[in-house]
This record gives C-alpha cells, structure tokens and sequence, in this order.
C-alpha cells in the first residue's frame, strides 16, 4: 500500500482481483498519483475504466497521472460519468 489512507490503490487491485474484466474504474479529482498504478492494472485485466475531465476537477493531479500511465479508456466530464456508470452497466 501506498502512503494514502484510504488507498485508491488498494481498492483498484481488490476490484481487479475479484471482478477482472467485468468491473469499472473511475477516478475523480484528487492530488496526486494514488490509483493511477492500479487503474493501468485494471485496465490490462479487461475492465473498463474512466477518468473526470480537467474542466470539471477541481484538483486534476489523480485522473492526470492515471490517464498519463494510459490506465483510462475514457475521459468525462463530472457531470457525465453517472450515465456513462449506467449505460456499461446496462450493456
């Protein structure tokens, strides 16, 4: 585990553990690099993953990282992602 409490990280590697391709990632704002490691991970093992936009964060360092190691297969808006959650879910 990383230096954060509670750790994105942890959390990604548990989902990816359990659900594989069949869960999703999402990474809102946030500082730092926390999860960005472990949403690449999820990505290689099939899930589908998804990252908040810069003109909707308030603090971009988290999705940045994420979406710069190449962990996310979509960027949304904040606003957006809810019906993105759903429609993958549905699907």
């Amino acid at each position: 585990m990383n230096r954060h409490r509670p750790s994105v990280d942890t959390l990604f590697r548990s989902v990816t553990r359990v659900a594989g391709r069949h869960a999703i990632g999402v990474m809102l704002t946030g500082m730092g690099g926390d999860g960005a490691e472990a949403m690449l991970e999820m990505q290689r093992a099939g899930a589908y993953t998804i990252a908040q936009d810069e003109a909707s964060c308030v603090v971009f360092g988290m999705p940045r990282q994420a979406i710069a190691l190449g962990g996310v297969r979509e960027v949304a808006a904040l606003g957006d992602v809810a019906q993105r959650l759903e429609s993958l879910a549905l699907a």
